[in-house]
């Protein structure tokens, strides 16, 4: 498994494809400069310009079916292609480089040129503090090595884990990722390949552990060639982008092994930690050994070989403890997963929304976030407004370990997928942001902050693409103002995702943290983040030592973990919050409070959080 598709020998390299839609022949072409393969299907030479290219006649593969193999000379930078029965040159589906773009010749990678500098066992996910960065907006670059640069404060401020979005080829230069196709390449204007490495290389040296968000569940429209090669996909299932990829269908066992060594690439050639999987519950399959507890496995296993800690996280909208139950005991056996009940919780009750699917929180917002805060999950088999029916299943805290699950305020998902998107800054006091920041740093959960969060960042992250194509990019931008506008929005309000301008508003604006309030803002996470890592009872993963109490109408909460007590006040107005027990010390607080008095009542002032230690 995980083994490269193209094996070199001095300077010969073996090309290989799987194309059994290919009815006759195969053709490898190699050179040439920068060439687009052509979008309509049209056949013919598919490379334009001057440029000596030569052409390879492709052999069946006699012990794999629908495989094509073929030895020419080439090296590290050479561009190639594949043409189908005389049709146009094609990327390589198993392209490791697109120095063109989605649409343009492959080139020829190779890893074993690359040397590394940092000595690195890996870093585990329990006890984590995870960053999720966007490369195209972290900085005003745009680049892996402009990020990369900036790398040194996030270990300062106690971050483990970087999380980075997807960095696959996709059209144009600016974009969230999740549009991607070549699932083996970096996009080319982040750096490409050398880049990815460089910024894994810089974290690793910095002590910080590398995680990347992969996307399965589909492919983005521009720059897809899958089709002609195979069946990747199916119509036997369909999600929200057409036809699900093909998992269970005919064909599917080398689908699935796309995806499987595409993903254990990442981990062994860029030497990553682990991966975040996009919205597992769009990965249509039906087959007895699932590719999920298939990939599982298989990162398992890299994981034994490598002498590394490497772990895979669902993003997962099932409300299904089997997810992050180990194999053994029945379960899928992926190591963690996003948290969105626990979001969607805490965002309700700092804002008070109750559209969508916030409205089954938004009743009693309180009662809900102490229900994620002891048993992860809020749907669990309880009704669900938003889908009309009965969601989720039960989880057994006392079975799962906590850290398990990411706990966070903020995301690309919640930021960016609003009409605007703002950020939690935009509308709340630094009281409440601090308040925020507490849940997520002491709560049970892995914490993961958003780019910025640190220190209550107020520029927006917005939707932003860059599609090459008019037709498509109209439609983008007619259907996101439709969308919103169905809302009670203005049509006219809603930023164009096309317009670079869109982008530009949403790279962080890093002179903000040195005032206030956002420097105090960032004070506070680092002291937060230390304490987490200084503190035993607040890495304990044990879910159902949690105690909550909260009182729904005078809108406050406070959560035990072992001999620490952390109280939240929300309410505009202070707040006596009865904690029991001896007087105890005040940890951190975001205003000066004293210790609970002799009754045992901790007074708040109002939009402010403490953590106590003892009582």
């Amino acid at each position: 498994m995980g083994e490269e598709c193209r094996r070199q020998r001095g300077t010969t390299v073996q090309f290989e494809v799987w194309a059994p839609r290919a009815q006759d022949h195969v053709t490898l072409r190699i050179g040439g400069p920068a060439g687009h393969a052509t979008a309509d299907g049209a056949t013919g030479d598919s490379i334009t310009g001057d440029g000596a290219t030569t052409d390879h006649a492709m052999a069946r593969d006699p012990l794999r079916d629908g495989w094509w193999t073929a030895d020419a000379p080439a090296a590290d930078g050479t561009r190639y292609g594949f043409a189908l029965d005389g049709g146009p040159v094609l990327p390589d589906p198993r392209s490791r480089r697109q120095p063109d773009g989605p649409d343009g010749l492959s080139a020829v990678v190779d890893h074993a040129s690359y040397e590394w500098t940092a000595p690195w066992r890996g870093r585990p996910l329990p006890g984590a503090v995870l960053y999720e960065l966007h490369v195209g907006t972290f900085t005003n670059e745009g680049t892996l090595d402009a990020a990369a640069d900036r790398l040194a404060p996030l270990a300062a401020l106690g971050i483990t884990h970087i999380e980075l979005m997807p960095v696959c080829p996709f059209p144009g230069t600016h974009g969230w990722g999740y549009e991607g196709v070549s699932l083996w390449a970096v996009h080319e204007p982040y750096g490409g390949p050398e880049a990815l490495k460089r910024f894994v290389d810089t974290a690793h040296g910095l002590g910080l552990g590398v995680v990347l968000d992969v996307v399965h569940n589909h492919l983005g429209p521009s720059g897809n060639y899958l089709p002609r090669y195979g069946p990747y996909f199916t119509d036997t299932h369909h999600t929200p982008w057409g036809s699900a990829v093909n998992l269970d269908a005919p064909g599917s066992d080398e689908v699935r092994a796309y995806l499987l060594r595409s993903a254990l690439a990442w981990l062994r050639d860029y030497r990553f930690d682990g991966l975040r999987l996009d919205a597992v519950h769009a990965l249509a399959d039906t087959r007895a050994l699932t590719f999920l507890e298939e990939l599982s496995a298989a990162v398992d296993g890299l994981s034994a070989e490598l002498a590394r800690p490497l772990f895979l996280i669902a993003e997962s909208d099932l409300g299904d403890p089997r997810t992050t139950t180990p194999r053994p005991q029945g379960g899928i056996g992926l190591h963690a997963q996003w948290n969105d009940d626990f979001h969607h919780a805490l965002h309700a009750a700092l804002t008070g929304e109750s559209q969508g699917y916030y409205a089954d929180f938004a009743a009693q917002p309180l009662a809900a976030l102490a229900k994620t805060l002891t048993r992860a999950f809020f749907h669990d088999g309880t009704y669900s407004s938003f889908r009309g029916r009965t969601h989720g299943r039960p989880l057994d805290p006392a079975r799962t370990s906590s850290y398990r699950f990411l706990g966070y305020a903020q995301t690309h998902d919640q930021i960016g997928n609003r009409a605007l998107g703002d950020r939690l800054s935009a509308t709340l006091s630094p009281g409440l942001l601090a308040c925020a920041a507490a849940l997520v740093l002491t709560g049970p959960f892995t914490p993961m902050l958003f780019m910025g969060e640190e220190w209550g960042a107020r520029t927006p992250w917005q939707f932003f693409t860059d599609h090459q194509d008019p037709e498509l990019a109209k439609a983008v931008r007619n259907g996101r103002r439709r969308e919103f506008a169905a809302h009670g929005w203005a049509e006219e309000s809603i930023p164009d995702p096309q317009d670079p301008a869109t982008r530009d508003r949403s790279c962080l604006d890093r002179t903000e943290a040195a005032r206030e309030p956002h420097a105090r803002l960032l004070a506070w996470h680092r002291d937060l983040i230390a304490l987490r890592h200084s503190h035993p009872d607040l890495s304990d993963p044990d879910l159902a030592t949690v105690k909550v109490a909260y009182d729904e109408e005078a809108r406050w909460l406070a959560y035990r973990r072992g001999d620490v007590r952390v109280a939240l006040n929300l309410s505009a107005s202070p707040a006596e919050i009865p904690l029991g027990g001896r007087s105890g010390q005040v940890l951190m607080a975001w205003e000066p409070v004293e210790p609970p008095g002799a009754d045992g009542v901790l007074r708040l002032p109002p939009e402010s959080c403490a953590v106590i230690a003892g009582g």
